[in-house]
């Protein structure tokens, strides 16, 4: 039975809550296997909006379950904030349909406030984070110091936990100049929250693999997009988490033949939230053009992206270290119009042309890209269910894509509704 990964191709925001969405009508189990709530989603579904930052996308259709993994960072409180937005648009949500990892790592308030201490601090050289202690959480996990949500379950544990994280991040605070946690109400925080949340709480790794071996099908859903990865990304403007494929296994507690295909979202062009290298970024009318008809503002932060044209260099880097076996083309749409379109096919630095963008920061600095240019379409593309209905240029356009990423173009969406999707290869097939 194929179970698929969904990862996003770029730098995020590339509309895997819709694909995601689409395609969990084919699952029985939607999992989240990284990142925090720092991630946002949103789905269109009839006249109902619903914008997701930390639940699974599956969470809104009636007979899912929706799992988060280990391999996300939990902040409580935001999860019931959000729990409550969703059952005042109609969601239900139970113990029945929602499961959390035991060993999922909690983000708290002094994860929060290391990450805004630290942003304000670094001045020009910030990062960009959306200061919700996604970083700082993922720093404790791997220093063996995190709190996690099985640790809620016994006061004494809960104890030591908190004497070692405190040990940590008081002489942290106090070189940055900040008074030292009050131990006494993040306890009584914790205590206050654990009833609500330890119902959830489930051996996530073992309820999975029995599921799988009953011929469930499993949709694995990433946060944030490819080059966000904390190794494979535009280091340090990245993520604390690992965004690619691989994750799902280790995320979840499957082994990595749990993984059937690995679907990569990519918009038609690129955009990018925050601070980083950006080859295509276009400053000029034209990124302006592609903002606004792509409606390009972060669900999370709702701060403005960065628009620039399509990079087949960076998703051809993407689709290969995530193994990608085909591609979902999102917003098409937003190219109508344009009279001639350009695609990124190679970087020149310092006179040295490149196909992969450089690992070392100063030379993705100097990176210009060096482009191909197609002929655009006039006619709308918006809503477009089969090829038929596209522009000859559209296609040809699409065509190009797959060639330079050499990845196959699975999906194609046409619009933020979810039945506005060109199926050209299902990836749940057996």
């Amino acid at each position: 039975m194929a179970n698929v990964v969904v990862v996003g191709a770029q730098w995020g925001d590339e509309g895997k809550g819709k694909i995601v969405d689409w395609l969990s009508e084919r699952a029985d189990i939607i999992a989240r296997f990284q990142g925090g709530h720092n991630a946002g989603h949103t789905l269109v579904i009839g006249e109902k909006v619903f914008k997701l930052s930390l639940l699974p996308s599956g969470i809104v259709r009636p007979g899912k379950l929706a799992v988060i993994g280990n391999g996300v960072v939990l902040d409580p409180w935001a999860l019931f904030s959000e729990i409550d937005k969703l059952s005042g648009q109609g969601v239900a949500i139970s113990t029945d349909n929602l499961m959390i990892a035991e060993n999922t790592p909690l983000i708290l308030p002094l994860h929060q406030d290391l990450d805004k201490i630290r942003e304000e601090a670094a001045g020009a050289s910030k990062i960009g984070t959306t200061g919700r202690g996604i970083g700082p959480a993922y720093e404790d996990k791997v220093g063996r110091r995190a709190i996690r949500v099985a640790d809620l379950g016994d006061e004494e544990t809960l104890d030591a936990r908190l004497d070692r994280l405190l040990a940590h991040h008081d002489a942290l605070r106090q070189g940055l100049g900040a008074p030292a946690v009050d131990r006494a109400e993040l306890k009584a925080k914790l205590l206050e929250i654990a009833p609500k949340l330890l119902p959830y709480a489930q051996p996530v790794w073992k309820i999975l693999n029995e599921q799988r071996r009953a011929g469930k099908r499993i949709l694995f859903e990433g946060a944030q997009g490819s080059l966000l990865d904390i190794d494979f990304g535009t280091y340090p403007y990245v993520t604390s988490s690992t965004t690619m494929s691989g994750m799902a296994a280790t995320g979840t507690g499957l082994g990595p033949s749990a993984i059937g295909f690995v679907l990569g979202i990519a918009k038609a062009y690129t955009t990018r939230v925050g601070s980083g290298p950006f080859p295509t970024e276009l400053e000029d009318e034209i990124g302006q053009r592609l903002g606004e008809r792509g409606h390009e503002f972060g669900t999370v932060t709702g701060r403005k992206r960065r628009c620039g044209w399509f990079d087949a260099v960076l998703v051809r880097q993407t689709c290969a270290i995530s193994g990608v076996n085909g591609i979902a083309l999102t917003k098409l749409d937003v190219l109508d119009g344009f009279d001639t379109l350009k695609i990124c096919v190679g970087y020149e630095v310092d006179g040295v042309k490149y196909d992969h963008l450089p690992t070392a920061a100063a030379l993705q600095s100097r990176a210009t890209p060096i482009y191909e240019e197609l002929e655009g379409w006039q006619e709308s593309t918006a809503g477009a269910r089969s090829w038929a209905e596209l522009p000859a240029a559209a296609v040809k356009y699409v065509r190009r894509i797959e060639e330079l990423i050499q990845c196959p173009v699975a999906l194609l969406s046409t619009s933020p509704e979810r039945d506005d999707t060109i199926l050209v290869t299902d990836p749940f097939a057996d």
